[in-house]
C-alpha cells in the first residue's frame, strides 16, 4: 500500500505544478491588468505556459503526427496508423501509405521499452517510410494495463518479437534501436531452432547493450552499484488508483524522468529559462525546436516491474545474451543457431550510453553465420541518438542500412541508396 501512496504522491505533485503553471498563466493574462503594463506580469505568464504545458505532456501519448509522405512517384500520399497485431503489453502497427503499390522492402522497426514511447523514433520512422513497407512495435504504457493481463518481463518481450516476426514472415528486414537489440538478437536465435521459415532476412542492430561490459559506462556502472535487492526497494511502486492498471507493479517515467533529468540538470534548467524568455518576448511558436523535443522527452511511460528488474539483472549484471545462455521459457536459445539472418551493427563513436563495443559483440555471437553475411559500422562523430534519428543516420546510415538490406533481399542497389553496390565491404565502411 505504501508503494501505491508514493505513486499517487508522484502524481499529486505533478498535477499541482500543472495547476500552479496553469493557474499563474490565467492570472497574469486577466484582460484587467491590460491596463497597467508590467514586465513582472509577462514573465508570470510566460512561467505558468511554460511550466504548464510541461508537466502536462509528462502523462500524454504523443501522436505520431505523420501525416502525408511524398512518395518516388512525386506525389504525397495519406498516411495511416493501423494495428496489425494487438496485444495487452504491446502492438504490431504499420504504417499504411494510402494509394502507394506495396514496397518490396519489409522493415519491422523494433522500438524500444525504457520509459518512452514508440514516437521517440518518428524522425527514424519518416525517414524510411518513402522506401519501405514500414513495421513498429507500439508498448503500453503498463499503468493502463490491468494486473489481470499478468507478468511482463525479457521472456515475454522476447516472445512477443518472435510472434511479430511470424506475423510479417520471412521475407521481413528487421531494425532494433538501443534497449530491444539483445533481446531482438535472442528472439532471431529463437526463431533459427524453433521455426527456421520465419527467420527474417536481415538483422540490424543500432547501439545496442549487447556485451554491456565490453566498453562500460554510466549506465552499466550503475547496474554494477546498486543490488537487485536496493533497486527494487527504491524504484518499483504501484500504479495508484487513477489508471486501469491499478496495484500494478511498475518501474514509474515519472521516476525514471527525474533521473533523466538530473544527468544533465544545469543543462535543462537553462533551456526552461530560455524558453521562459522567448513566451515572455513572444517568440516562441507550438512548434519550435524546444517545445517539439521537449513534448516528447517528457512524455514517459511506465515499465513493468518484472521487465525492468530482469533487464538490469539478465541482460546487464549476469550478460545472458553476452554469455550465450539466455533462456526462454526453459529453453536454451544458441545464439550460435543463427546461420541465414545476416546481422549487422551501428555503433556512434560517442555514444555515452551503449559505447563502440558493445552492440558490435553481437557478430562475434553469431559463430555459425559466415563472414559474408556479417557487416559492422561505427559512424564517427555521432552520439546514441545520432545513429538513429540524428544527421548521422539521415545522412549516412540509413544509406548503408537500406544498401544492407538489399544486399540481403536479392534487390540490386537503387538510386536512394546511393547507387552504391550492395556487399558487405560497403556497408562496413
Amino acid at each position: 500500500m505504501r508503494y501505491m501512496m508514493t505513486y499517487d504522491i508522484m502524481e499529486a505533485t505533478r498535477n499541482t505544478n500543472q495547476w500552479m503553471g496553469a493557474s499563474a498563466l490565467a492570472m497574469a493574462s486577466y484582460p484587467v491588468f491590460s491596463l497597467f503594463p508590467n514586465p513582472a506580469l509577462q514573465w508570470m505568464a510566460a512561467w505558468g505556459e511554460v511550466t504548464e504545458r510541461s508537466f502536462q505532456r509528462m502523462v500524454v501519448k504523443p501522436g505520431w503526427g505523420i501525416r502525408t509522405v511524398t512518395c518516388a512517384d512525386g506525389r504525397d500520399h495519406v498516411v495511416r496508423v493501423d494495428t496489425e497485431v494487438a496485444a495487452p503489453f504491446g502492438d504490431l502497427i504499420h504504417f499504411n501509405v494510402m494509394g502507394r503499390e506495396e514496397q518490396p522492402r519489409k522493415v519491422l522497426l523494433v522500438a524500444p521499452m525504457s520509459g518512452h514511447y514508440a514516437t521517440l523514433l518518428r524522425s527514424t520512422v519518416t525517414s524510411l517510410l518513402p522506401d519501405c513497407e514500414l513495421y513498429v512495435t507500439d508498448w503500453h504504457n503498463a499503468r493502463d494495463i490491468p494486473v489481470s493481463a499478468g507478468k511482463f518481463d525479457v521472456e515475454d518481450y522476447t516472445l512477443y518479437l518472435v510472434d511479430f516476426m511470424r506475423h510479417l514472415g520471412p521475407d521481413t528486414h528487421v531494425i532494433a534501436v538501443c534497449q530491444p537489440a539483445p533481446l531482438t538478437l535472442a528472439a532471431t536465435a529463437y526463431l533459427a531452432a524453433e521455426d527456421p521459415d520465419a527467420q527474417p532476412r536481415s538483422l540490424t542492430l543500432i547501439g545496442g547493450p549487447i556485451d554491456p561490459d565490453a566498453t562500460p559506462t554510466d549506465v552499466t556502472d550503475f547496474g554494477r552499484r546498486v543490488t537487485m535487492g536496493q533497486l527494487e526497494e527504491t524504484m518499483i511502486q504501484r500504479v495508484g488508483f487513477k489508471y486501469p492498471g491499478v496495484g500494478r507493479m511498475v518501474y514509474p517515467g515519472l521516476l525514471q524522468l527525474a533521473s533523466f533529468m538530473s544527468m544533465n540538470a544545469e543543462r535543462h534548467g537553462q533551456a526552461f529559462m530560455d524558453q521562459i524568455a522567448r513566451v515572455a518576448r513572444g517568440e516562441a511558436t507550438d512548434g519550435d525546436p524546444h517545445n517539439r523535443f521537449y513534448d516528447e522527452y517528457l512524455a514517459v511511460m511506465d515499465m513493468p516491474a518484472e521487465f525492468y528488474l530482469s533487464t538490469v539483472e539478465r541482460i546487464f549484471k549476469e550478460r545472458e545474451i553476452a554469455r550465450n545462455c539466455f533462456t526462454v521459457n526453459g529453453k536454451a536459445v544458441d545464439i550460435g543457431k543463427i546461420t541465414s539472418v545476416a546481422v549487422k551493427t551501428v555503433e556512434g563513436a560517442k555514444d555515452d550510453i551503449s559505447a563502440p563495443g558493445q552492440c558490435i559483440a553481437a557478430l562475434d555471437l553469431c559463430t555459425g553465420l559466415p563472414p559474408e553475411k556479417k557487416a559492422s559500422h561505427l559512424e564517427p562523430g555521432a552520439g546514441h541518438y545520432g545513429i538513429f534519428a540524428g544527421k548521422s543516420w539521415r545522412d549516412n546510415i540509413r544509406p548503408l542500412v537500406l544498401n544492407f538490406i538489399d544486399a540481403n533481399s536479392g534487390k540490386p542497389a537503387t538510386a536512394d541508396t546511393g547507387g552504391k553496390p550492395a556487399n558487405r565491404n560497403a556497408a562496413a565502411n
